[in-house]
C-alpha cells in the first residue's frame, strides 16, 4: 500500500506544519498551513464562506496566505472567523495571530489594543450580549461617563471603575451591561464585578480566547422614558501580562466621556499620550502626549463623543 502510506505521510506533515503555525504565526502562514491541510483550493473556500454570508474574492484570499495583504474591514475579519469553522480551526486562532502581528514592529510586543478591537469585529461581542436579550443599545443614553483605570505594580490592568450618567428613552429600562476587554492573555472566569452604587449584579457571560466579559447590572428601579439615572460599578481583573494601552469604543454620539488612568508608583511608564480611531480598522489619528501627574495619572476627557474609539496608550522602559 505505497500511495496510502505516502498520502498518510503527507497529511501527517500538513498536519504538524498547521499546529506549528497556529502556536507560533504568522498569520498568513498558519492560513496557508490550514487550507493545505484541508485540501481545499481557494475556489471550494471562496464557496464555503459565500454559504457563510460572507464575501471574499479569490484574490483576496491569495493575498491573505501569502502575506500580500491583511483582512481590516469588517467584512474582511468576519470572514476569517468565518474560516476558521470552514478549516476546522480552534476558535479565535485566526482572529489572535491576526492582532499579534497588527500594527508591531520588530522588537516589540504586541498591543491589546489590535486584538480588542478585532474581537469585537469578529462578532464575539455581538454574541455575548444576544444570549442577554438585550436591545442593542439597552434602551438608554449616556449621557456622562467617567472612568478610572488602575495599573498595577506588575504593569497589569489591575481594574477599573465606571461612573454613568443615564437617560432611558423608552419605558421599561431596568438594567445595563458591562463589557470588559481583558488584555492579551486574560482570565475572565477570574474577573470580578462589583456593583458599588445604585445597581446590583445579575447574570454574566464570558468568552474564555479573548478575554471578553459581560455581566448585567440591574437598577434599584424600572425607568421610564426619559429618566435619567447614576450608577457606578467596578471591574477587578489583574489576571493579564503588561498592558500598554486602554480604549473604549462607542456607538451613536453621545455624552461626555472621561478616562483617567492611574499607574503604581512601582511602575511608571516613561510616556504617555492619548489617540482615536474612526473604526477599528481605521488608522490612528489625534495623538497628544500626556503628562503624568504627581498623583501618577493621566486624563482625556472628550466633551461629547463621536462614533469611534478613544484611548490612552503608554510605553515601558
Amino acid at each position: 500500500m505505497p500511495h496510502a502510506t505516502q498520502h498518510a505521510d503527507v497529511a501527517a506533515v500538513a498536519t504538524a506544519e498547521l499546529d506549528s503555525a497556529l502556536r507560533g504565526g504568522p498569520f498568513h502562514v498558519a492560513l496557508r498551513a490550514a487550507i493545505a491541510a484541508r485540501g481545499l483550493p481557494l475556489q471550494r473556500v471562496q464557496h464555503h464562506l459565500s454559504r457563510h454570508g460572507v464575501k471574499v474574492g479569490v484574490t483576496s484570499l491569495s493575498y491573505w496566505q501569502q502575506g500580500a495583504r491583511r483582512p481590516q474591514r469588517p467584512e474582511s475579519l468576519r470572514a476569517v472567523r468565518a474560516l476558521e469553522e470552514i478549516l476546522q480551526l480552534p476558535e479565535e486562532s485566526l482572529i489572535r495571530l491576526l492582532a499579534e502581528t497588527d500594527e508591531t514592529s520588530p522588537g516589540q510586543r504586541p498591543a491589546g489594543r489590535s486584538y480588542r478591537s478585532l474581537v469585537e469585529a469578529s462578532g464575539v461581542l455581538e454574541r455575548l450580549l444576544t444570549e442577554l436579550s438585550l436591545p442593542p443599545d439597552g434602551g438608554l443614553h449616556t449621557l456622562g461617563h467617567h472612568e478610572r483605570v488602575h495599573i498595577g505594580a506588575r504593569r497589569e490592568l489591575a481594574g477599573r471603575e465606571s461612573h454613568h450618567i443615564v437617560r432611558a428613552h423608552m419605558d421599561g429600562v431596568d438594567r445595563f451591561v458591562a463589557v470588559h476587554h481583558g488584555d492579551p492573555g486574560c482570565v475572565p472566569e477570574r474577573v470580578r464585578v462589583h456593583a458599588l452604587e445604585n445597581c446590583r449584579t445579575g447574570r454574566v457571560r464570558v468568552h474564555q480566547d479573548t478575554g471578553v466579559l459581560v455581566a448585567e447590572l440591574h437598577f434599584d428601579t424600572r425607568l421610564r422614558a426619559g429618566d435619567t439615572y447614576l450608577f457606578r460599578y467596578g471591574v477587578e481583573d489583574g489576571t493579564a501580562g503588561v498592558s500598554r494601552e486602554y480604549v473604549r469604543g462607542f456607538g451613536p454620539a453621545g455624552g461626555q466621556y472621561a478616562l483617567q488612568v492611574r499607574f503604581d508608583e512601582r511602575a511608571l511608564p516613561v510616556r504617555c499620550h492619548r489617540f482615536a480611531q474612526h473604526s477599528p480598522a481605521a488608522p490612528r489619528s489625534g495623538r497628544q502626549e500626556l503628562p503624568l501627574s504627581g498623583h501618577h495619572s493621566v486624563h482625556l476627557v472628550e466633551p461629547r463623543v463621536r462614533t469611534g474609539i478613544v484611548g490612552i496608550g503608554w510605553d515601558w522602559e
